[in-house]
């Protein structure tokens, strides 16, 4: 009998979820337009340490734009998160960027080669050889330098919940400061700003879901050369699956549009799409999330993304 409660106990007990997957799209040349990120329409205090990995390749060229991006990024994303009584939630976010040549060209290709998939041109360039280079009109805006480390544009955030319970929503407003270097691509060199909704909605004992859409006005970009950069809309959903108490398996899809003048080339002018699939562990107040992104768009995102992050709340 004792075995039986103890059973029911453990069934019955509530899960607990903690908010999509932390995935932003690491394409270089969306990286420095307070480029969004997914989050839970709960407040918190927390700190988090998230690293993404991601490989890029786009080399292409139309009547006015020439980009050649040949690279893979690091990213160390620092984050903070206070809340002020129960009305307000404060963060703050440091990037911490490095573009560099890589490793992992020679197992792409073979992996291309394998399953029959397109490698984009990559094969035609050597392995491993860096090229971050963006002209307008025969002129140099961003010409980036592999194997730096430089900080990215650091990001103010405030969250304000419209509706507690079941669903819970909430209104985030962003700013985001020129602290990268524009010339070589960690940054854009003016303020952005954003403005998002975020809904929370449990699907029945085991299933949570995340939906979230905005707006991001940046303003213009002032690197090497001045560009109009234009207002971009993103969305973005999510379902996390408790598999234990413990365990939790995420799915979760991303867009954006592109906040880049029209360059004619297709694969930076069509909607961004971010397919991840990741897991999260508990453990206390804490948490360690890992997650796999594709883009199956193949516009406006990195080929993949793999990310490890580290959560603890207060």
């Amino acid at each position: 009998m004792l075995a039986v409660f103890v059973l029911f106990s453990y069934w019955t007990t509530a899960y607990a979820f903690d908010g999509p997957l932390q995935v932003r799209n690491q394409f270089p040349l969306f990286l420095q337009a307070d480029t969004p990120f997914p989050d839970t329409a709960a407040i918190e205090d927390s700190i988090f340490a998230g690293i993404s990995y991601s490989s890029v390749y786009l080399v292409k060229e139309s009547a006015d734009w020439a980009i050649g991006l040949d690279m893979e990024i690091a990213e160390l994303s620092l984050r903070v998160k206070k809340a002020v009584g129960n009305f307000l939630e404060i963060g703050l976010e440091l990037p911490v960027l490095s573009f560099d040549s890589g490793f992992l060209d020679s197992f792409l290709n073979g992996y291309h080669d394998a399953f029959g998939f397109p490698d984009y041109g990559r094969s035609s360039r050597p392995d491993n050889a860096f090229l971050f280079d963006v002209k307008r009109k025969g002129i140099v805006v961003i010409s980036g330098q592999g194997g730096r480390i430089g900080i990215g544009d650091v990001r103010l955030t405030l969250k304000a919940p419209l509706l507690r319970g079941d669903p819970a929503i909430s209104l985030r407003a962003d700013l985001e400061f020129p602290t990268g270097d524009a010339d070589a691509g960690y940054g854009n060199g003016s303020f952005d700003t954003g403005l998002a909704f975020l809904a929370d909605k449990r699907l029945g004992e085991y299933f949570m879901s995340y939906l979230g859409a905005g707006a991001v006005s940046p303003g213009k970009f002032r690197g090497r050369e001045k560009i109009d950069l234009r207002t971009f809309l993103y969305a973005g959903g999510a379902v996390e699956a408790a598999v234990t108490k413990k365990l939790g398996l995420i799915a979760q899809v991303f867009i954006q549009g592109s906040p880049l003048p029209e360059t004619g080339i297709s694969q930076v002018d069509r909607t961004a799409v971010l397919l991840s699939l990741g897991g999260r562990y508990r453990f206390g107040g804490e948490s360690l999330e890992v997650s796999l992104t594709e883009d199956p768009n193949t516009s406006g995102a990195p080929d993949f993304t793999a990310n490890l992050s580290y959560k603890k709340k207060f």
